[in-house]
Formats: structure tokens, C-alpha cells, sequence
């Protein structure tokens, strides 16, 4: 039996039975809608999440720290250390060094310090954080009122808008462009015949105890410093989505202004106390150019001395998490589609027992048991087809539906809109593909049944 002949008769005897056949259909697009409408779900939020997080500036971003700091914090990472005491430092030769590495675009300090702002005579307390000029990609400032930093060291500042609202809280848009006053701490290195002077002397220690001499002993003083500022941005939530130390500040510079400032840090007093007169870091953030070269930069970088982590160490149970939602979902969103079999396989079993003559001629005039399978399995790949084809269409509906509701409720609660529901193209195909499978399946017993048929026994009763 040719291939035309077989779709144009299964076509017509599922014309015969249209009801029954349609309701059948129908059974199996409620199946594939809910499987596409789970799946879709599942893909969504998994999207979402990663484009918060891309959003952010996250996933292109490798933190580093020495591991002389922070013990503890990665026992694993401890273990494998035998001396952590003796690690590398993380300072200036260091920072320099992982400014040449390949794929680094740039290597800016974690920088976060205390200071005052002075505005029409009156102060306000604020921690001060500085930004790369890269932060300007960060959704953070999507919604920036006035301008982003005009260069890596303008005396420019950008105000959170909590902030903002301290300093004027009838209208803060107008401090844009207004001069404002920044007072902090600078650190001064102590020169060394001066660091014992004042100090009482120690009993039985030449010198007073100190050890200037030996150049064993380093200090600092500091001196309160101002600095005048333009108000150029107003933002209205933290960059970086909160998720790093610069973020958590109210008031914010270019990083290469806060450096040139010389501002004193929390760090100041640990590097004091290790020696060495060195400028050194608590944290380094290493911007790789693409994110698929993050994990070669952290392997670099960890070859160095150094500890790293990314938010790519996090998103591995966060890809965990999602494969197991997926996995849940595709089972829950399936048992529709198992019903659906079920309703295949009464459907077609009926047409065995309704249809006995019209095998029986069919195998009299010369089809075999062959050609009578491939009947009933194209009766059913039919059904499979357009219950595929009519359950994406269902799915695609709730799937809209999911997010203008998901819209509204975001809308109301004053949050942005967010799409929690994405239909990926390979999942049409791959849904009008497991209809047309499950229903071949389901079409293996009553076409086996109908093949079975003997012809003589068949036209002798009928």
C-alpha cells in the first residue's frame, strides 16, 4: 500500500467517527498543553534567574582574596592549604599581575569607607564605595536620573536615592548638578624616626621598644580630608543587586578617585600590623570579557596563590535546582498525556471491533497483516499530530495568561514586570514529536489486534 493511500484512507475513516476521534484529539492536546505549559514554566524561571543575575554584572566577575584572610570561610580550600600564613599578599604586584592575565578587561579594589556629605550646612553620614566605569552596564543604573561618571576620576558623585532623600527630602532630583562637600579620612604614612616620638619608653628596651630601625614597625595616622563633588546621578537601588561590598554604600565615586583620595580602609590596620609599607587589598574584582572564560581566569588566578570564587560556583546548585524542577514538572505536566494514551487506545481498539468487515475485505483483496498495522498506527500518528499541533496552541494561551496575571501582581505590589513564562522553539517540536511517539505506542496493541484478524472468520459473521 503506497504512503499516499494510507494517509488518504486513515484520513477518511477518521472522518467516520468524528466525535469520538475528536474528542480524542482533543484528550491528547490537553496533555501536551499541560506538559508545554510546565516545561515553559520551568524554562521561564530558570531564565528569569539568570538574567537577574547577568543583569547584575555578576556572571562576568571573579572575586579574589588572599588566603591568608577569611580562614574558615572555604574549609576545603583550607585543607588543601598547608601554610596559609605564608600565602602571597594581595597587593599592588599581585593586582598588576592579574591585569595581564588573558580575557581581563580590568582589576578594580573592593573599596567601602565612612564619610560625611555636607549640604547647605548640614552633615549626613553615608558609606562611601567606589565603581568602575564598567558598573555603567548594570541594570542598576537602567533607571539612573542624570548621568553616569564622566571618567574614572572625575569629583563626580552618584547619591542612592534613600540617601538623596536625607540630604533634600522635598525634592532630591534637584541636588543633581549642585556642588556638595565630602569629608573623610585620609591615610599618611608615619615616617619612621616618628613613629616612637610621644611614646612612653618601655622598661629594659633600648629605644623605647621600638623597632624603626630594624624596619620591623609601620604605621599611619589619619587626617580628616574634604573633597568637593558634583551630584551628577541619583539611582534607586544598589547596584550589583546588593550581592557585593561596593554595593552596600549610599554614596558613590569612581574607584580610581577613591584610590587617588587615598581614603583609610578597614583593611589599613591589618596591613599595618603584617608590615611591609605595602598598599595591600581585602578584595580584588577581576572582570573577565566573556563569561565562558570566568572558570579559566579562577584557574589561573588560584594557580597564583590566591583564593577566587564567582557566581558561577553558586549557579551550580542553582542548574541543579532547575534540572530537578524540570524533571518534576515534565512528570506532573505527563500524566495528562498518560490519560491521553488511554483514551488512544480505547478509541482505536473500538475501531478494530466496529470495523472487522472492512479488514476483512482489505485482506482479502491482498493487504497483509503489514499494511494493516501501518493503517492503525497512521490513524493514530494522525490523532498524535494534531493533538500536538492543537495542545501547543492550548499551551501557548496558558502561558499568557500566566504572565499577564504574573504582570498584574507585580504591578500592584509596585515591582516590574516579569515574562515567568517562556516557550523555547525546541519545545514545539520536541512536544508535536512525544504526542506523535506516545500515540504510535498506544496504537501498538490495537493495530497488532487488527493485523491479527482472520479474514475468512471476519467476512463469515459480518
Amino acid at each position: 500500500m503506497k504512503g499516499y493511500d494510507l494517509f488518504e484512507l486513515a484520513v477518511r475513516n477518521l472522518r467516520q467517527s468524528k466525535l469520538r476521534n475528536g474528542l480524542t484529539t482533543v484528550g491528547i492536546s490537553v496533555g501536551v498543553a499541560s506538559l508545554v505549559a510546565m516545561l515553559s514554566l520551568g524554562v521561564g524561571l530558570q531564565q528569569l534567574a539568570t538574567r537577574r543575575l547577568a543583569g547584575s554584572g555578576m556572571f562576568d566577575t571573579v572575586f579574589v582574596t588572599s588566603k591568608q584572610d577569611f580562614r574558615g570561610f572555604d574549609r576545603e580550600d583550607d585543607q588543601k592549604t598547608e601554610h596559609p600564613e605564608n600565602a602571597p599578599v594581595l597587593d599592588e604586584p599581585a593586582r598588576d599581575a592579574m591585569t595581564h592575565l588573558q580575557y581581563v578587561t580590568e582589576v578594580e579594589p573592593e573599596i567601602r569607607v565612612m564619610g560625611e556629605i555636607v549640604s547647605g550646612g548640614q552633615t549626613h553620614f553615608g558609606f562611601v564605595t567606589g565603581l568602575p566605569m564598567s558598573a555603567r552596564e548594570n541594570e542598576a543604573f537602567d533607571n539612573l536620573q542624570g548621568k553616569f561618571f564622566s571618567g574614572p576620576s572625575a569629583e563626580e558623585v552618584i547619591l542612592l536615592n534613600d540617601f538623596a532623600k536625607e540630604i533634600d527630602p522635598k525634592d532630591p532630583k534637584e541636588l543633581i548638578g549642585q556642588e556638595v562637600t565630602l569629608r573623610y579620612g585620609e591615610r599618611q604614612a608615619l615616617a619612621p624616626d616618628s613613629e616612637s616620638a610621644g611614646r612612653p619608653q618601655l622598661a629594659g628596651t633600648p629605644g623605647g621598644g621600638s623597632n624603626s630601625a630594624s624596619g620591623d614597625d609601620f604605621g599611619f595616622s589619619v587626617v580628616r580630608k574634604t573633597q568637593k563633588l558634583k551630584v551628577v546621578g541619583i539611582i534607586e537601588e544598589e547596584p550589583y543587586g546588593g550581592m557585593r561590598t561596593v554595593s552596600r554604600g549610599r554614596i558613590f565615586l569612581p574607584v580610581d578617585l577613591t584610590e587617588k583620595l587615598n581614603m583609610a580602609q578597614f583593611t589599613d590596620m591589618r596591613s599595618s600590623l603584617r608590615g611591609g609599607g605595602g598598599k595591600t587589598y581585602m578584595t580584588l574584582t577581576v572582570r573577565v570579557k566573556d563569561p565562558g572564560k570566568v572558570a579559566q581566569v579562577q584557574d589561573a588566578i588560584n594557580k597564583m596563590g590566591f583564593r577566587t570564587f564567582s557566581v558561577l560556583d553558586a549557579t551550580k546548585s542553582l542548574r541543579r535546582f532547575f534540572t530537578v524542577l524540570d524533571l518534576f514538572l515534565g512528570i506532573f505536566g505527563s500524566l495528562a498525556l498518560a490519560v491521553a494514551t488511554l483514551a488512544i487506545i480505547n478509541t482505536l481498539v473500538m475501531a478494530v471491533l466496529e470495523r472487522r468487515r472492512e479488514i476483512g475485505v482489505m485482506k482479502a483483496i491482498g493487504a497483509s497483516d503489514r499494511d494493516v498495522k501501518r493503517l492503525f498506527f497512521a490513524e493514530a500518528g494522525a490523532m498524535g499530530f494534531f493533538g500536538g499541533v492543537l495542545g501547543i496552541a492550548l499551551g501557548f494561551a496558558i502561558g499568557k495568561a500566566i504572565n499577564v496575571g504574573t504582570g498584574i501582581y507585580l504591578h500592584r505590589h509596585q515591582l516590574p514586570s516579569e515574562a515567568v513564562w517562556i516557550l523555547p522553539p525546541w519545545l514545539i517540536g520536541a512536544a508535536i514529536a512525544f504526542s506523535i511517539v506516545v500515540s504510535l505506542l498506544a496504537g501498538l496493541y490495537p493495530a497488532s489486534r487488527a493485523a491479527k484478524l482472520d479474514p475468512v472468520q471476519t467476512l463469515k459473521y459480518e
